[in-house]
Order: C-alpha cells, then structure tokens, then sequence
C-alpha cells in the first residue's frame, strides 16, 4: 500500500513538472503577447481628430516608416511634449492628451511603435528604443529652439526614461511607472518564473536613477496593473524627483489617467520649472 501511494505521489509530481514546463515554454514563445497589445488598424488623418495637427513621418535606425501627429504650438520656442504610449491601443487613444496640453500652450508629438496604428514591424524592447529615437530626432529637427519634455504612458513610461538616460531632456513625466518588467510581471504571474523568462526587461528604477533632470511621477492610487508601490519606488529612486501626484481612486486605464487634471496639470507644472 506504501509503495502504491509512493508511485501515486511521484506520477503526480511528474505530472506537474511537466505541465510547469509546458506553460513555461508557451510563456517564452508567446510572452511578447502578453506584453504589447497593438491596436494595428491604421488611424484616421491628424487634422479629422486634432485640429491643427499634421500627420508625420519618422525614420527608424532600422529601416522604418512610423506613423505620427504632430501638434504645434503657437511659438516655436514653447516647450514641446514628447508622448510615449502604453502597451495598447494606438495614438489615436492619446489624442483627449494632446489637445488638453495642446490648450495649454505646449506642442505635443504623438506617435505609434512598431506594429501599432498601421506601422510595420513588430514590437520588442529594442525596437521601441528605436522608435522613441526617432520621434525624438524629429523634434530636434522641428523645433530646435524648444525645450523638450518626455511624457512615458506606463510601458511608455520606461521606452522614455531609456531615451533620457541617452539623451536627458529638459523635463521627464513618468505616468504609473513600474520598477521593471518583471517586478510587474511577477506581481501577475506569482507562480512562475518571470525573471528567468523575459527577453525585454525595461529596467525603469535603475535607469530614471542616472537621469539627472526634474522628473514628476504620476500614479492611480488604485491601479489594478501596475501596483502604486512600485511607482513610488520608482519616484524614490529618480536622481532629481520634481513630483508625486496620486491621483486617488484611479485605476490603471480610467480617463482620470489618460487627460485628466492632475495628468495635465503635471505636465504644465513641469514645463514652467524645466530649465
């Protein structure tokens, strides 16, 4: 009877060992699922959504052709607002952002990663750097007289503190930031073994610590996605901590977070202080 329940025991072991290692592969081979959820229908003309806006194009180091709006302000030397999306949707999403900051005397670039509002290619870590250096250079050469802000949507939020680490800017928003991918991923997935298993880690908390420029952190005092400890250690890490705004009772995607006041309020704060 002992030697039955041992074999018992082990099958059972072996069974669960085994269906471990099958969802942990199926993890590896679809984990960029899990992360970029692109909206890839292409997105209307900038100026049918945001008027005065014009629909743009930035060059990738790599050969591509993105997607984006670009929305002036009414002097060349305003401060000019880099937006960096979260893992879903398309800048299409952003556009309330836009003409808030807009309204407030700031132009505004929104743009879409690889894979997402009708661009090609497909999304990694790797090529979102590339694709903020893009936006990026297109700025420089729009309007070089304007001090530039760098506003990161939650994934967005650790693609625009890589480009501050390489290039600062004169202010940086980070919107319910993570202290890296597999912190966040591990919060959701407990059981397995997230660290091990992640080809993009978007280290956010050690990079925002070598961006020596002011940097506001903006967070849901609810958010269901992205813990609100962890952008707060995000915020305690940043090496010139401008701001933390809560915004109570927000969760990860309500509107409050998208273009509400204490969002917008935050970007406007940031570009009167930036040097």
């Amino acid at each position: 009877m002992l030697r039955r329940s041992g074999v018992v025991v082990a099958v059972a072991v072996a069974v669960a060992v085994l269906v471990l290692a099958a969802v942990t592969g199926l993890l590896w081979g679809l984990q960029r699922r899990l992360v970029y959820f692109p909206d890839t229908s292409p997105v209307p003309p900038a100026a049918t959504v945001l008027p005065g806006a014009r629909d743009v194009v930035l060059a990738t180091s790599d050969g591509l052709e993105l997607g984006g709006w670009w929305l002036p302000a009414g002097a060349p030397e305003a401060p000019a607002v880099l937006v960096a999306n979260g893992n879903g949707g398309s800048r299409a999403l952003r556009a309330p952002l836009a003409r808030a900051l807009s309204d407030a005397g700031l132009a505004v670039l929104l743009f879409d990663y690889r894979g997402y509002g009708g661009n090609p290619g497909s999304p990694s870590e790797e090529g979102l750097a590339r694709d903020v250096r893009a936006a990026r250079a297109f700025l420089v050469e729009e309007v070089p007289a304007a001090p530039l802000l760098y506003f990161g949507e939650s994934l967005g939020a650790a693609v625009v503190t890589g480009l501050a680490v390489e290039h600062p800017p004169a202010g940086l928003v980070l919107r319910s930031p993570f202290v890296d991918l597999a912190a966040v991923g591990s919060h959701h997935y407990p059981f397995l073994p997230v660290r091990a298993l992640l080809r993009d880690r978007y280290p956010v908390a050690e990079r925002v610590a070598r961006v020596d420029v002011p940097t506001t952190v903006v967070h849901g005092g609810a958010d269901s996605i992205v813990p609100p400890a962890q952008s707060r250690a995000v915020a305690e890490a940043a090496a010139d901590l401008h701001a933390v705004v809560e915004v109570a009772g927000a969760d990860h995607n309500d509107p409050v977070l998208l273009d509400g006041p204490e969002v917008v309020a935050a970007v406007t704060d940031l570009a009167r202080s930036a040097p």
